[in-house]
């Protein structure tokens, strides 16, 4: 077993761990009274029902209602729990979430704001509830592409409106654009999230899973509808003016190519094989600048990018950062406790005259000020697991050509794009967005099948090539 093996865990059995557990071992007291329940024969579906209800309402509804939502899946995810087999669900990623819910445990109790604190751990810890959900519901396919299916239609309600605001105008909620910039009479959509970033944030795994729907779904009609979706929900991400968006979306997208690159190269001339990865991204490459190059309001917003403090929305993240750079240096083990509220208590002793902020702007900054940098580097633990899991079970379903793996690759372009964009904003920690990518991550959770299990169908495989 090599470095990399033991860093992602790649050999770890969980089910060996839950079975040393004594809290494991309160899987399964209700069994009994799961099997002779008729209602419980469907803990399944009602489990994703409760998860669709989540997507299908947060766009429209307050935090507080989709805080109720997450409670009611906390609940039910219990339930399941107690009633279920034991030793079925676990997870590399599952042990790492428990361990990076443990430190902001650790953080919340010697935060210097501990009751703002523990406010933000309820919130953090009924995210990481759904995701413990979702990751057993999505397990079976059917309930998967229910769930996908029930997002992807919310989406395109919510990208039709925003697609609406450019055509017959919308009123700016806030000072979005530079007032003295060319783009300041620009309509920036924000549909029903009432903001452009956090409407970016919420298209971009819809962008990534109706590109993927159109080779996911069988027969003309549903391929039709998928590519229908990903026009417009792709349209609708690129009229928010989001540049943390637009980086978001570039970079998943180009991760999605890769990865639809590798799984179709296997019908290639070997001797194209090599170039295929490096044509498709040059193609895209030249196709990206050409079309933000070609309009004037992309080109304009795009080199806003890199004009420094020139641009007041640059000017105001990087005072912001390097006030929370300051919060770090006076808290670097574990922080002042995650969640706004405790760092709405806190960063106004750090902060620039002038410059307040509901956050870091930055969500790998954000993690480092909630639970220092023994957080910072569980977090960084865990996206590597993750990603690692999701290459593996990709590599497995690929042999078998199954469809399943244009859901998995959706979701780690997805994990991709929205790390991207969390580089340079936080709407990540907004309820629409954080659900996403709980969402994203119990996907690739939901794929797992243990490394011996994979070495035997590969060993299965080589001996029928024999």
């Amino acid at each position: 077993m090599n470095v990399w093996q033991q860093i992602t865990l790649t050999n770890l059995s969980p089910a060996r761990w839950g079975d040393a557990s004594y809290a494991h071992r309160l899987v399964g007291l209700l069994r009994e009274w799961r099997r002779s329940s008729w209602l419980m024969q469907q803990a399944d579906l009602i489990g994703t029902l409760l998860a669709i209800a989540v997507f299908a309402f947060a766009p429209f509804v307050s935090t507080t209602l989709i805080g109720v939502l997450l409670i009611a899946c906390a609940g039910f995810w219990v339930l399941l729990t107690l009633s279920d087999e034991s030793g079925t669900g676990l997870t590399p990623i599952h042990l790492l979430v428990l361990l990076y819910w443990g430190i902001a445990v650790i953080a919340t109790a010697i935060s210097p704001v501990r009751t703002d604190a523990l406010s933000g751990l309820i919130k953090l810890t009924l995210y990481l509830l759904l995701f413990v959900l979702l990751a057993k519901v999505l397990r079976s396919p059917r309930l998967r592409s229910l769930l996908i299916t029930g997002y992807l239609l919310t989406a395109l309600v919510v990208s039709v409106g925003g697609i609406r605001q450019w055509f017959f105008g919308a009123a700016a909620l806030a000072t979005w654009v530079d007032a003295e910039s060319t783009l300041a009479g620009t309509t920036r959509v924000y549909s029903y999230l009432g903001n452009p970033n956090l409407l970016a944030a919420y298209l971009l795994p819809a962008s990534m899973l109706s590109a993927a729907a159109i080779f996911a779904w069988r027969g003309w009609l549903p391929k039709t509808l998928a590519v229908v979706m990903a026009l417009v929900n792709s349209a609708c991400l690129v009229l928010t003016f989001s540049r943390g968006g637009w980086i978001g979306f570039v970079i998943a997208g180009f991760v999605l190519m890769i990865l639809l690159v590798y799984w179709y190269s296997v019908y290639l001339p070997r001797v194209w094989r090599p170039w295929a990865i490096p044509i498709v991204l040059g193609v895209s490459t030249a196709f990206v600048i050409v079309s933000v190059f070609s309009v004037p309001q992309l080109r304009d917003r795009f080199l806003s990018i890199f004009a420094g403090r020139e641009d007041s929305s640059n000017n105001f993240r990087l005072n912001v950062w390097a006030a929370v750079q300051n919060m770090i240096r006076d808290r670097p083990i574990l922080g002042i406790g995650p969640g706004n509220e405790a760092f709405n208590r806190v960063y106004p002793r750090y902060q620039r005259a002038g410059y307040t902020a509901l956050s870091a702007y930055s969500v790998f900054l954000e993690i480092a000020v909630e639970t220092g940098f023994i957080g910072l580097s569980c977090f960084i633990w865990l996206l590597l697991v993750t990603l690692n899991q999701g290459w593996l079970q990709l590599r497995r379903l690929r042999k078998f050509n199954s469809r399943e793996g244009f859901w998995l690759m959706a979701a780690i372009a997805t994990l991709c794009g929205m790390l991207a964009h969390g580089l340079v904003d936080t709407v990540w920690y907004r309820p629409q967005v954080s659900t996403l990518w709980w969402l994203m991550v119990a996907l690739i959770a939901s794929y797992y099948m243990p490394s011996r299990a994979i070495v035997e169908d590969q060993t299965f495989e080589d001996a029928e090539a024999a």
